[in-house]
């Protein structure tokens, strides 16, 4: 079977009812790495679907069967759906359930159909790279440690809370936290919108939601982000990026705790909580008059600081390398491999990431890809991808003063020493301690004091 490499291990469950389709899906899907499955009559196994990624194909013709109910199918296996009819592809919603936008026609090509589901697949894929960083919550270092003890103690209290971070550092996954360890809000949704990404013009009806007819193109009601967070946690990231107009709108619906959608006069209560996060100093905006003071003060009632990926240190890097690593080799694939190389693990701490955690995940993601393909770590093929993730990154300006201002100090003797001990032994790290009678760490962390790019081949 050829492989797609775009779709990997998708299951496709197909409902066929009266349409007679589960044929034409599996001959048009033949190509891809994608298991058909005729479902009219199966029983899913939520331990199936949960360790492969699963999409479903249901011909409405089975919408009034008794047995079937698709909030199940979503509740349980959380598969997106893709809905097949012979009516034309306008949403219809009296024949489509409004949440499921992804609609085929019954006569539908095999390129409509692979677009389609290439499509869902790589937003699944997205989705569980997503998850897998929520998941990966890794805290070894004490300012982690510290900022999950004020999570503890602030999670259970219904105020605003602002959280301040740099990019990537993780701070919808604090939200999540958030949201979860709350006894009342943490049973209803949590809400994540990217301010930064609100499409100039739609805010109000993202935000507010509009009712059936508000506009052209407004087939039927739509709940914004206020009301589909009812009961729940709105977290709104990157809110330094909302322009001043919009944030007056966003203070009235929380000082009012109602939201009126547009073409509608009758508001609606609200009761949600509300978490926001930005990597912009906020305070500094407000004196620069391009946020406003009310606003910035409803919102950090209670204010929590992530670390930068730097300043938690060698521990949390290595630590969530290792996660991601496995996470992408497959655990039972990486217990046939020795372990990670210790060269890899201490480059990873010795490298900056701009992009914090996420920057280090799609670094851990290329190497994991390429250790599962070949079966090894090759140290040639990881030492370039290493090489090319260092050499576009920027030095951070603390560490550019400190070579400068340090380098006259440092010992050159001992650091040319510890350079020709390392080419006697052909960079191997163990042999090279045993030569100087030191242990291995304290080869490690002179080799760190002296900024000796580490060498070492993978046969250590």
């Amino acid at each position: 079977m050829k492989t797609i490499t775009k779709i990997e291990e998708l299951d496709l469950y197909v409902w066929e009812g009266k349409a007679d389709i589960v044929d034409r899906v599996a001959r048009c899907m033949a190509s891809f790495d994608v298991e058909v499955i005729r479902a009219d009559n199966a029983a899913l196994s939520p331990e199936r679907t949960s360790v492969r990624r699963s999409l479903s194909i249901i011909s409405v013709s089975v919408i009034d069967t008794a047995d079937f109910v698709v909030s199940d199918l979503q509740a349980t296996h959380a598969m997106p759906v893709i809905w097949v009819g012979a009516v034309p592809r306008d949403h219809d919603p009296t024949t489509y359930p409004a949440e499921y936008s992804h609609v085929l026609p019954l006569d539908f090509t095999c390129a409509e159909l692979r677009s389609m589901v290439t499509k869902l697949a790589l937003q699944l894929r997205a989705h569980s790279a997503r998850t897998l960083e929520s998941d990966t919550l890794v805290a070894n270092s004490e300012c982690m440690q510290a900022l999950l003890h004020e999570v503890d103690t602030f999670a259970d209290c219904d105020t605003s809370v602002l959280v301040h971070g740099e990019t990537g550092v993780g701070k919808e996954r604090i939200a999540q936290l958030l949201h979860e360890k709350h006894s009342r809000y943490g049973q209803g949704p949590f809400v994540a919108v990217n301010c930064g990404a609100i499409p100039d013009g739609l805010f109000e009806s993202l935000f507010f939601g509009h009712s059936k007819g508000a506009f052209t193109g407004a087939i039927g009601a739509h709940k914004g982000y206020f009301e589909q967070a009812d009961g729940g946690t709105l977290f709104l990231d990157e809110i330094g990026d909302l322009p001043l107009y919009q944030q007056v709108k966003l203070l009235r619906v929380l000082e009012d705790s109602a939201v009126t959608r547009i073409g509608s006069a009758t508001p609606v209560k609200l009761d949600f909580r509300l978490v926001a996060a930005t990597n912009k100093n906020l305070a500094q905006l407000v004196k620069d008059r391009t946020f406003r003071a009310d606003l910035y003060y409803r919102l950090a009632v209670i204010e929590l600081k992530i670390p930068s990926l730097e300043e938690r240190g060698a521990i949390d890097k290595i630590a969530i390398f290792k996660a991601f690593i496995a996470s992408v080799v497959g655990a039972g694939r990486l217990d046939t491999l020795p372990d990670i190389p210790y060269w890899l693990a201490d480059t990873v701490a010795d490298t900056y990431f701009p992009g914090n955690v996420r920057e280090l995940r799609n670094l851990a993601e290329r190497i994991g890809v390429t250790v599962r393909q070949i079966g090894a770590w090759d140290a040639t093929r990881l030492r370039r991808l290493l090489s090319l993730a260092r050499s576009n990154q920027p030095v951070p300006a603390e560490s550019a003063a400190e070579v400068l201002g340090d380098r006259s100090k440092w010992d050159m003797s001992e650091r040319s020493r510890l350079l020709a001990a390392l080419e006697a032994n052909s960079w191997r790290r163990l042999d090279t301690a045993e030569y100087l009678g030191i242990s291995r760490k304290v080869l490690w962390e002179k080799m760190r004091k002296y900024r000796i790019f580490d060498e070492e081949p993978e046969s250590q």
